[in-house]
């Protein structure tokens, strides 16, 4: 089936939807330039989870505007934000909350009363993640899988929309705990910010040693978020865009059959499955904001890396030589773009055409 036909499928109020979402997002990035300068692709990639319904790390040094951007973007969507500075003696009840007693001056009656914490925001700005034990990491992730905390025994839901932006700094590694691979697994996106180039920085300084008041306007409120991650699940995929997300996802897997050198030389652990999941949601949010209302491996492609990069583990030899997950991924894309796509490169389908013949 062609894109046309896979496009001409749809319904008309889910293409309208799309695209109010591709509109939207113009309007955004216009009011985001009030605030931001640059960072256009980050802002794409910050959207993108927030509408398949994910979570993002972002690295980035000290000084590149992260804090800000997430707070005029929680602006621009009517969306209510906390920011949580990570610390060694951050406890999990300073992100959940925690239960008090209260007494009811009238009738000298005691309660316990859970009051809320910060993670009961829209967008939640997780700063420096890595520099909080274990054990506080923990409580934030299970919020963001689960969409809920347990607190004295009661589950209390998230707000929703519910978005978790975590950042790490590459710099200053002592006395940090990393991620483990199956917590970072949890993250949609792993975001690079990168400094900024000669005009941009030039802006950046020009505009914050000045007087300059910036008001931001509301583009979406939190219930058309949620219409349009909605929508943006009905976004047809061809099956053979679902397969090229696979051998991608697949070739990563040093123990998975035959895999590409570069894998067996440079990779101690692959992607899971739920790689495989961003990839498509990722792709149908780069679609619907690039005007369309199919995905097609162009989408793939470029959501390839901000998937990944977390989810594939290098070992000495690629620390050594220079390799890292980003050269792996580009040297990737080009050895699956280039295999035959046809019937025979599931192994699936192809069993039953052998059994047919």
């Amino acid at each position: 089936m062609t894109d046309e036909n896979i496009q001409a499928n749809a319904s008309d109020e889910d293409i309208k939807a799309a695209e109010r979402l591709a509109e939207a997002y113009k309007t955004i990035r216009e009011e985001m330039s009030k605030a931001i300068v640059g960072q256009e692709e980050v802002l794409e990639q910050l959207l993108t989870c927030i509408f398949a319904r994910g979570h993002a790390i972002l690295e980035g040094v000290p000084g590149l505007a992260k804090t800000l951007m997430v707070s005029s973007l929680a602006q621009c969507l009517d969306l209510s934000f906390a920011r949580i500075q990570f610390t060694p003696d951050l406890m999990p009840s300073d992100i959940t909350g925690t239960e008090v007693i209260q007494e009811d001056r009238a009738t000298g009656h005691r309660q316990f009363k859970f009051l809320k914490g910060p993670i009961f925001n829209n967008i939640i700005l997780a700063d420096e993640i890595n520099r909080t034990p274990p054990k506080t990491q923990a409580a934030l992730l299970e919020a963001m899988q689960e969409r809920q905390v347990s607190v004295g025994g009661q589950r209390m839901p998230m707000a929703d929309p519910f978005f978790v932006l975590a950042t790490q700094n590459p710099i200053e590694q002592e006395g940090t705990y990393p991620l483990p691979e199956a917590q970072q697994d949890r993250f949609m996106y792993k975001i690079m910010v990168s400094y900024p180039d000669w005009d941009e920085e030039f802006d950046v300084i020009r505009r914050t040693t000045a007087v300059e008041a910036v008001d931001l306007t509301r583009v979406l409120s939190g219930e058309e978020i949620i219409q349009l991650q909605h929508t943006i699940r009905k976004v047809p995929v061809a099956d053979a865009v679902i397969e090229y997300a696979m051998r991608l996802v697949r070739a990563t897997r040093i123990l998975d059959g035959q895999v590409p050198e570069i894998v067996r030389d440079y990779i101690s652990w692959g992607a899971g499955p739920r790689a495989c999941q961003y990839l498509i949601l990722g792709g149908k949010v780069r679609a619907v904001l690039h005007g369309r209302f199919h995905v097609n491996t162009e989408d793939i492609a470029a959501v390839a890396k901000p998937v990944l990069r977390h989810r594939i583990v290098t070992n000495f030899n690629a620390d050594a030589e220079g390799y890292t997950p980003d050269t792996i991924i580009d040297k990737l894309l080009e050895i699956v773009s280039a295999q035959p796509s046809d019937i025979a490169s599931n192994p699936r389908t192809a069993g039953a055409v052998k059994e047919e013949s």
